[in-house]
């Protein structure tokens, strides 16, 4: 596979998204939406792994990373919306959205507000609905600037992982946190929260593959039943020794899940 391009695209309310780009240029590309609290770089063991025939880009969500940080546009809607305006932006008419945790709630929102530029999606240990607010909000909306890395290594714990995670990704993903602004922190998890979830407010009509840790404490079994049930034709793959970061755990198993994916729908 090609080495990545460190790239920009420009939202139509003048917000700059960071994102990195590998593979050809035929084909569908695939989108990358990370998880709230991290980056693009989470996907930097997945994308080598990735057929060299692939596009896959990831992209550093609002917010987040090395995308521009304004003071508002965090709603799940919202967040959907940039996914299109950052197609629009590099000219693209369709993508495959992968979305790792809540990136695939908002994957799945893409779905449902944009039918048409969505071919296709994979959820990597995505809800269903995020309506029920978790145990840790309140100790996310007391954060302040700058946030305290050792206070997003404190965190971790809140997704533990059953399969061994390299050191420095995690250390990546710790900076990732301290990276960003306080006030996106609390936006996001709050926009993600007061959301109707997507498969409530609309049909994804798309193919959609469900890739989930049977370990997952944060996301139960029946939650993604439902997901299965909330969106036709999709089909679960359930990885049993893995906890809620799939992504983290799995970027093998993902990869190849993926090229079968991919190869199905062509």
């Amino acid at each position: 596979m090609k080495p990545q391009q460190e790239l920009w695209a420009e939202l139509p309310d003048g917000t700059r998204l960071a994102y990195s780009a590998v593979g050809q240029e035929a084909g569908n590309p695939v989108l990358l939406l990370h998880a709230w609290g991290e980056s693009r770089r989470s996907f930097g063991r997945l994308m080598p792994l990735l057929p060299p025939t692939m596009r896959a880009m990831s992209i550093d969500l609002r917010g987040h990373g090395d995308s521009g940080k304004p003071p508002r546009g965090y709603s799940l809607d919202g967040m959907a919306a940039d996914v299109v305006g950052f197609m629009d932006a590099i000219g693209l008419e369709s993508a495959i959205l992968l979305g790792s945790s809540s990136g695939g709630y908002v994957a799945q929102q893409a779905a449902v507000t944009a039918p048409d530029r969505v071919a296709g999606l994979v959820l990597v240990g995505s809800p269903r609905s995020l309506l029920v607010r978790p145990g840790f909000a309140d100790e996310v909306e007391a954060l302040v600037d700058p946030v305290d890395p050792e206070w997003v290594r404190r965190s971790l714990p809140w997704f533990p992982c059953f399969t061994p995670v390299p050191q420095e990704y995690i250390d990546d993903r710790v900076r990732d946190g301290a990276n960003i602004p306080a006030h996106v922190w609390i936006r996001t998890l709050n926009g993600l929260c007061g959301a109707k979830p997507p498969t409530d407010a609309g049909i994804v009509a798309c193919p959609t593959l469900i890739l989930w840790g049977g370990k997952d404490s944060v996301l139960s079994r029946a939650q993604q039943d439902g997901l299965v049930a909330g969106i036709p034709g999709s089909r679960l793959v359930v990885y049993g020794d893995t906890g809620h970061l799939v992504l983290w755990e799995q970027p093998g198993r993902i990869a190849e899940d993926v090229a079968a994916f991919l190869a199905a729908l062509e």
